[in-house]
């Protein structure tokens, strides 16, 4: 394969290389989720009890610690009521958050993909992305376990979480793809990446909720796409309303046309990744 022929650059290429090395996309995914823990006594088991420990945690300091409550009419009385909320912002963060941290080491770090084999290199990202996708699942599972055990029972409109989280899964791949192409011409961008993580999580209503903002800043935290994922999934699992269906179609289109422009960017810059590393 000559690394400087072109390379398909529509989302629907990327879906058929996607489809087409499907087995190959999940033995990779599963590798980096199990990489993680390799050496660990508990192994896998970590996927699960690390954010059991990061409900504790949030449970203690925002509910026990800081003593903070979300107003009455958004969030129950309870002391636990406030770190399930906090943990539904941390939970779709950290989609977002791994995708765009990893993403700019990728191709560097597997040069050998580059310059000596024939390989789908617009599956590095989406491994992260698969692997980040299944710890938030895990993580959501938990919560909803936890609203069961202190909440009750779950609202019927939890079911509309898969249409929330897809768009949010493709909008960090499509970040991924434009991510890991920039990190091989500018080595400064995993840097940069790391403080972008921070930005968001904190420009989002992760620990707060957008009504506490004035009035005139509420439109800006918008510009952030997690805070109309966070505050529709706060909707579904915990008031039993059903999403804004106009803003999840913006949404959708949102993540369509970031997943669109990082892969582009991605096929359009591969030709040029041989010749840097």
């Amino acid at each position: 394969m000559n690394p400087h022929s072109k390379h398909a650059t529509s989302l629907a290429s990327a879906a058929r290389s996607l489809a087409s090395h499907a087995r190959l996309l999940r033995d990779l995914t599963w590798r980096e989720i199990s990489g993680r823990y390799r050496g660990s006594v508990l192994g896998i088991t970590w996927s699960v009890l690390t954010p059991l420990m990061m409900l504790a945690v949030y449970t203690f300091v925002f509910s026990v610690v800081f003593g903070a409550r979300w107003s009455a009419s958004v969030v129950p009385g309870g002391k636990f009521d406030f770190a399930l909320f906090v943990f539904v912002g941390v939970l779709l963060h950290a989609i977002v958050a791994e995708a765009i941290t990893r993403a700019p080491g990728l191709v560097l770090g597997n040069a050998n993909y580059v310059k000596k084999v024939i390989f789908p290199l617009e599956l590095l990202p989406a491994t992260v992305v698969g692997a980040a996708a299944f710890h938030s699942l895990v993580a959501l599972a938990i919560l909803l376990a936890g609203v069961v055990l202190l909440g009750g029972g779950l609202h019927w409109t939890v079911l509309w979480m898969p249409a929330l989280m897809l768009p949010l899964i493709l909008l960090a791949l499509g970040l991924a793809w434009g991510l890991a192409a920039l990190g091989v011409f500018l080595r400064d961008t995993g840097q940069v990446t790391g403080v972008l993580a921070t930005v968001l999580m904190f420009m989002a209503p992760v620990f707060y909720p957008v009504s506490a903002l004035p009035e005139g800043l509420r439109d800006w935290l918008y510009l952030n796409p997690l805070t109309f994922v966070i505050e529709q999934a706060r909707e579904v699992i915990f008031a039993g309303h059903g999403p804004d269906l106009a803003l999840l179609a913006l949404f959708w289109a949102v993540a369509l046309a970031v997943a669109q422009a990082g892969f582009w960017f991605f096929q359009k810059s591969r030709s040029g990744f041989a010749d840097v590393l």
